[in-house]
């Protein structure tokens, strides 16, 4: 594997890895700095921990959205980003385990005996070992040991992501918000690969993708408040016709959707109008 993930295979530096490298490591520069300052709050260290679990399914969404965006805005150079993203999405989440032994005051029977009896830790202990499983791998030398099984096991992503969001939903407790978002689209995100391939770069599919990453935010999160609270979940999935104070987050994810679809309608038109 290379070590200058700033540039691309014909080892020529690339803008868009470095941006991309800029936008998993500057998070972290932030995090740092508000530690230092003493600004994460009474209990910083499980501030830190929330923080980096909360980036490291960010970015594990964002390696899921590489081939359909990269279909979608026809831009292949986007699957260049596919290993490096996935690999970022690692890094943050042993970050988020270190800082939560460290929380535990580094006592590591104490830390295995919570794995084992609490559900939602084991959960993201089980997304953490399906991450370093692919991390391992992906490199070019296991691509060539495994052959065609290479792609069957990095399917586990797909599990691996339901089993982090899950985790996410349970650590938030009374506040889903961002966890509805990522929900909505990951909705999408599977939604797409479930298409033929022949509509999978199709405007109508596109937009009714948009309409069912809305809707699926709608009903987990009417789902999960039913379920897991004692808040009055009809009512807060009708809060998502209110636009008042803002869009709630399910009708948020529905708006990133959307905002592809547009982007894919206008991308055409700009490249014919563009000059050479």
């Amino acid at each position: 594997m290379s070590f200058t993930p700033w540039r691309d295979r014909a080892g020529r530096l690339s803008a868009l890895r470095i941006a991309t490298l800029l936008i998993m490591t500057l998070p972290a520069l932030r995090l740092l700095a508000l530690w230092l300052t003493d600004a994460l709050g009474p209990e910083p260290l499980e501030a830190a921990t929330h923080e980096t679990g909360r980036w490291a399914i960010r970015l594990l969404v964002a390696t899921l959205a590489v081939t359909p965006l990269g279909r979608v805005l026809g831009w292949p150079r986007l699957f260049q980003l596919r290993r490096m993203l996935g690999l970022g999405a690692l890094a943050w989440v042993l970050l988020h385990f270190v800082l939560y032994i460290g929380d535990q005051n580094w006592r590591l029977l104490r830390v295995g005996l919570e794995i084992v009896s609490r559900a939602y830790l084991t959960i993201g202990f089980a997304a953490l070992m399906g991450l370093v499983i692919l991390g391992w791998t992906s490199t070019d030398g296991w691509m060539k040991r495994l052959g065609r099984g290479w792609k069957r096991l990095h399917r586990l992503v797909f599990p691996v992501m339901l089993l982090g969001l899950l985790h996410a939903f349970i650590q938030s407790k009374s506040d889903i918000s961002r966890a509805v978002v990522l929900a909505g689209l990951l909705v999408w995100l599977l939604g797409w690969r479930a298409l033929p391939a022949r509509w999978q770069t199709n405007l109508v599919a596109l937009a009714g993708l948009s309409l069912a990453a809305l809707l699926g935010g709608v009903l987990i999160e009417y789902l999960w408040y039913s379920a897991f609270s004692n808040l009055p979940a009809g009512r807060i999935a009708l809060a998502n016709l209110d636009l008042a104070f803002g869009p709630r987050p399910a009708v948020l994810a529905g708006m990133i959707c959307a905002g592809v679809t547009l982007l894919a309608a206008l991308l055409p038109l700009w490249r014919r109008l563009a000059p050479r």
